[in-house]
């Protein structure tokens, strides 16, 4: 499959990990209005992974270039003469990134090293898990700048953390230490370097390709869109994709391998 070329990522496969670089170290790896486009083209690639049971990655991992920053933010001097209207351009162009990121039918893990500052904590909370180094810092500092969080800061922070730290951190603007973003529930593990994380991050995706990349699509789709709902209107959808899996042939080979004390090979469909 080829996952093309862009001028703000380094793309590249590692076994089953896809690992997408946010390429502008000496910028802090900003989200300029380029690196924004990159990453909605590369998810445009990236959402036909898997199509007719071909599996070519099983996950993907987003991190940043150099060891002082994942995402610093926004481009703060591009955003500097824009317009109201152009804010909401910018806001929704990238919020559509985030919607694409949650949608792909892989898991997609941040490896976080270094500041990930407004835009960059809103990135890797549209990950589907976040890991951290040591010298990560996380924080929604909006409020500094007279602005608010504009790429999903306001909903995702809020179920990861619950809605009263959600609260403090936007109105504060507080920037907060890897050790207390893993306390908080920002963060699912932390590791001691910046390598130690990526390594980290390959470890899990290739955990994850040994089992069934339809039931992971699956499940990934049931937890976003039962998460929210009522409890018997999620278990409802729960069932109904409970039973879709039966009509996989992943299922199939799960349950034959299970009874044979086999090893699964599963086909992906």
């Amino acid at each position: 499959m080829d996952f093309g070329s862009y001028e703000t990522l380094l793309v590249e496969q590692d076994g089953p990990a896809l690992v997408v670089t946010v390429n502008r170290p000496a910028a802090m790896n900003a989200l300029a209005g380029q690196v924004v486009e990159d990453l909605w083209n590369l998810t445009e690639v990236l959402a036909h992974v898997g199509e007719e049971g071909d599996w070519p990655i099983r996950g993907v991992i987003v991190t940043g270039a150099g060891e002082k920053s994942f995402v610093a933010g926004a481009d703060i001097r591009e955003m500097e003469g824009m317009s109201p209207e152009d804010g909401e351009r910018y806001s929704r162009r990238m919020q559509d990134v985030t919607l694409r990121l949650e949608a792909l039918p892989v898991p997609v893990v941040a490896a976080v090293n270094g500041f990930a500052l407004g835009g960059g904590c809103e990135l890797a909370m549209a990950c589907d898990f976040i890991y951290a180094s040591r010298n990560a810092k996380f924080g929604q500092p909006e409020v500094n700048l007279g602005l608010v969080p504009g790429f999903g800061g306001s909903v995702r922070l809020t179920d990861r953390v619950g809605v009263g730290m959600a609260r403090e951190l936007v109105f504060t603007g507080r920037t907060v230490p890897a050790e207390e973003a893993h306390r908080i529930g920002l963060v699912n593990a932390l590791f001691d370097t910046p390598a130690d994380v990526v390594a980290g991050a390959k470890a899990v995706v290739a955990e994850m390709a040994a089992k069934s990349p339809v039931a992971i699509r699956l499940s990934k789709r049931l937890v976003e869109q039962a998460g929210p709902l009522p409890t018997a209107e999620g278990l409802d959808l729960e069932a109904g994709v409970f039973g879709q899996a039966f009509g996989t042939e992943d299922k199939a080979e799960g349950v034959r391998a299970f009874v044979a004390k086999d090893k699964p090979a599963f086909p992906g469909r």
